[in-house]
Order: C-alpha cells, then structure tokens, then sequence
C-alpha cells in the first residue's frame, strides 16, 4: 500500500465548480491526495465517489473565519502534509449601475476578496514554516482589464493580483511558490444565470474548457525548483480583450 504522506497533497477551493473540478481531476489522475471543500455536501460527496480514496472533503461556507485553518488541518490529519492550494473559490456579479444587485456585489467581494486572502495567508505560514509549497491564485483576464458593467468583478481579481506579486516578493528567495492564472473565457457555471452567454456577446466560438486550465496547473506545477511562473494568462482564439 503506499504511503499517503509521500504522496502530494493540494487543497481545492471552490472544488465543485468547473475549473475546481476539473483540477481536482487532474491532480487525481496524477496521483495527488486531495481535499475538496465548496458549500454543496452533496456536490462534494459525488465528485469524491468519482475520483476515489484519496479523498477528503469539507463542506463549508470559506466567508466562515476558521475554514481555512480547518482545510489546512483536513489535509494535514487525512494525509500528513500540504503541498498545494489551489485558491479558487469565488463568483461573479455584473450589471450597469442602474440595476446591479449591491448585496450580491458585497458578497462578491466577501468571496473573492477576503475568503481568498484568508486561505492564502493561512497556507502560506504553513509553507513558510516548511520551506516548500505553492499556492495558486485563481484570477482572471478582468484582473489586468476592465470593461464596462464589470468593474466590481474586475476589482476584486485585481485585489488577487495585488496580493500575489506581493506576496511572490516577499517569497522570492524561498523554496515557496506564489502564481496566479488568469483565464479568459471558460465554459463554467460562472455565466449561467445570464440572457445571453458572453460567448455570443463577444463572438468567440470556442470558449475554454475547465480542463484547458487544469492543464495549465499542472504546467505550473511541472517545472524545475529554479524556474517560477508568477502570471499565467490563458486566452481562448477570438478573446480580443
């Protein structure tokens, strides 16, 4: 039988979304232990069935103060090491001034901003008291752009932005890794709730697949100990912006 804690460990954040699972399938066909955490039991316990035994799951709400240090603590009781964050909770509120729903923008920021600082602070200390680890940000093309109708959105994958060449600096001459992605657009559940997907709006006909960005991870995760990837942009053909 072999040994989980000479095994990889990745935490996934918002694991039940397109791009976390897609990840989360990813690093299981290579082998990595996984914790999975979004707010779905349910979701969660289906997408654990699929992947098998190396397995944790923690159903939770990430605005809760103490989920971070309990995902950290998931990973490190189920399988004795953490090797990856993957910080990739979050959604997606746009509107024009007139109608925009504040109360959603407010959660987004909860979400997107302060959820996303607190797993990558938490993890982080872990990885500095190893010396090795990597966290990787989820941002978005609309964390270095903005377009009109979405600067709430943009706002807080800039804040991500920020945070990750900060804290890259501050990391530089360790064994700990700090990247952040910025995909453009992917078929998700991010655009489900809108009249028209932006895939017409923006007259692209082959949106990115989550799996195109799991790819991208596990690049991220493939090079040498000397080389660093702190920015990764994926765009699909047609994403002009």
């Amino acid at each position: 039988m072999t040994d989980s804690t000479s095994t990889k460990t990745a935490v996934i954040t918002g694991a039940t979304g397109g791009i976390g699972a897609a990840v989360a399938r990813a690093l299981s066909q290579a082998g990595w232990n996984l914790v999975l955490t979004a707010r779905s039991a349910e979701k969660l316990q289906a997408l654990a069935s699929e992947l098998g035994s190396r397995v944790a799951v923690v159903p939770a709400d990430l605005t809760d103060p103490a989920v971070p240090a309990a995902l950290l603590s998931a990973a490190l009781t189920n399988f004795g090491r953490c090797d990856l964050c993957f910080n990739n909770a979050g959604f997606l509120e746009t509107g024009p001034i007139e109608s925009i729903d504040i109360e959603r923008v407010c959660a987004m920021v909860r979400i997107n901003v302060e959820a996303a600082f607190r797993v990558a602070y938490t993890f982080l200390r872990h990885f500095v008291r190893e010396n090795a680890g990597h966290l990787i940000n989820t941002s978005s093309i609309l964390g270095t752009k903005v377009r009109p109708t979405a600067g709430a959105y943009a706002g807080t994958k800039y804040a991500i932005e920020a945070l990750s060449e900060a804290l890259r600096m501050e990391l530089a001459k360790t064994d700990v890794q700090v990247s952040s992605i910025q995909p453009g657009l992917v078929m998700t559940g991010l655009h489900d709730h809108w009249q028209v997907h932006p895939s017409e709006l923006m007259g692209i006909a082959e949106p990115l697949q989550p799996a195109d960005i799991a790819r991208m991870v596990l690049f991220l995760l493939d090079q040498p100990p000397h080389v660093r990837i702190p920015k990764l942009m994926i765009l699909p053909k047609g994403h002009e912006i």
